[in-house]
């Protein structure tokens, strides 16, 4: 196995000559020590369908159900393959077979309005537009590194309650309603600096920008504060951009990295599988 870090970026890397079915033990704990060093790892050129997909997620841990909102366990039962998000554009017989659409999904951090977000997150591409649908990553310990002392310091002080309502694209999801006012939103709180439990670094955990709420303080301050936060992320340097080709599976740390996804055209088909490793309890 041959990694090759990402030109141009303080974190990510290539993985080469890796079939990942075919992985044995000290093969995958090679790649599981490069993901926690490198935070994003893109190997090309696999054949995987939702089970090997699956397969391969589950060896980071325990796996996360897909996100679908608040549905009942009866409705989660007849969901075949509940740990595989389709992430698509694709309507078939007048029904998306996916989430997210073609539009642009802003930076964010996958499921973190809820208690404990996944750790990892891993995307595979089924089928990709000729152009366009690039996914962007940003280091958070760099986005960090670049805040101002005081600025460092007052963050590492006051927690961020993360919206729930919303997907990445803004869109409502199931069982939610819009707020006027981001203190009323739904979402779980989170230390905004976060230390990595097994890299013991410190990295910004924003979430997404939308409805984020700072807790404790009054709504303009929020405002005012998360606005200050955001101006030192994605800075040159700490940001990278995959541009998709059929059989790329990419994985990265929740923790560390956050992403967004450009818009594309949307009389193309884009069909992603997603899976994400569960944060289990302390």
């Amino acid at each position: 196995m041959q990694t090759i870090p990402f030109e141009g970026a303080s974190f990510g890397a290539d993985v080469l000559d890796v079939e990942i079915g075919a992985l044995d033990e000290a093969a995958f704990a090679e790649v599981h020590a490069a993901w926690l060093d490198r935070a994003v790892l893109r190997f090309r050129d696999q054949r995987l369908d939702r089970e090997a997909l699956q397969t391969f997620s589950q060896r980071f841990g325990p796996l996360e159900y897909a996100p679908f909102g608040r549905i009942t366990p009866e409705e989660l039962a007849k969901i075949p393959h509940p740990y595989v998000t389709v992430i698509s554009n694709i309507v078939e017989n007048g029904r998306p077979i996916g989430g997210l659409g073609a539009a642009e999904a802003k930076w964010h951090t996958d499921m973190s309005y809820i208690e404990r977000p996944p750790t990892a997150s891993i995307l595979y591409a089924v089928e990709v537009p000729p152009v366009e649908g690039d996914t962007h990553y940003c280091s958070m310990i760099g986005a960090l590194e670049a805040l101002p002392a005081a600025l460092a310091e007052r963050a590492r002080q006051v927690r961020i309650k993360h919206d729930a309502a919303h997907d990445s694209i803004g869109k409502l999801r199931r069982g939610h309603r819009d707020v006027d006012d981001p203190r009323e939103a739904p979402g779980a709180y989170h230390p905004m600096v976060l230390r990595h439990p097994e890299t013991g670094r410190d990295a910004l955990y924003l979430g997404r920008r939308q409805d984020a709420y700072v807790d404790g303080l009054p709504l303009d301050e929020s405002e005012a504060l998360l606005d200050e936060i955001w101006r030192h992320v994605a800075l040159p340097g700490d940001t990278w951009t995959q541009q998709w080709r059929v059989g790329d599976l990419v994985i990265w740390d929740n923790r560390t990295v956050m992403h967004r996804r450009a818009a594309f055209d949307p009389n193309c088909r884009r069909l992603m599988l997603r899976t994400q490793v569960r944060q289990e309890a302390a």
